[in-house]
């Protein structure tokens, strides 16, 4: 077109500038918008950041949190595993006190049973005496006799301990059943 207008000898007009210097505008448009999306990218990246320092926060406040928890509860699974082991020594203390005392009120009845045999035999109430015998017998309980004399005991002069004693009055009471029959048998 410009050549055109020469050849026809006109005046010429000043032709654009097809410079750089057009495309100026452009290019700061261009730059602009590369600022503005690193400038949002920075701003982004920032935000993302200063929310995962806010998260990881929270997360080591709840991961120190759960350590404090499971602390605790290993020390009261220690104090419960020493509860556990007192209350089965306490058992075992009152299991082995619950067999004292059976064994003393075995022997309690045993000698309690040996004054009653006695008693009987003085009064001659063999039938009775037998009974106390049987009982005894029955229950086990001249086992529960001592085979020793208390101190006490032998400090008053007696000699015989509770089992000679049972022993010395069963054969007593058998002699005399058996004397019993025989002058039963010979009378009839």
């Amino acid at each position: 077109m410009n050549l055109e207008k020469r050849s026809q000898g006109g005046p010429m007009e000043p032709e654009e500038d097809l410079t750089p210097k057009g495309k100026k505008p452009v290019v700061v448009y261009i730059m602009v918008l590369f600022i503005a999306a690193f400038l949002l990218m920075a701003w982004s990246f920032a935000s993302h950041q200063r929310s995962n320092t806010e998260a990881i926060g929270e997360l080591q406040s709840s991961v120190t949190a759960m350590r404090s928890v499971q602390d605790k509860m290993l020390t009261l699974q220690d104090e419960l595993e020493e509860a556990q082991d007192e209350i089965e020594e306490l058992e075992r203390e009152a299991s082995l006190r619950d067999s004292e005392r059976e064994a003393y009120n075995r022997q309690y009845q045993a000698l309690a049973n040996l004054y009653t045999l006695e008693r009987l035999y003085r009064q001659e109430n063999l039938e009775n005496c037998r009974k106390v015998i049987d009982r005894m017998e029955e229950e086990d309980l001249a086992v529960c006799l001592s085979d020793n004399l208390p101190l006490s005991e032998r400090e008053l002069g007696l000699t015989v301990s509770p089992r000679e004693r049972y022993h010395q009055l069963k054969e007593a009471v058998e002699t005399r059943e058996a004397e019993a029959q025989e002058t039963d048998g010979a009378a009839s």
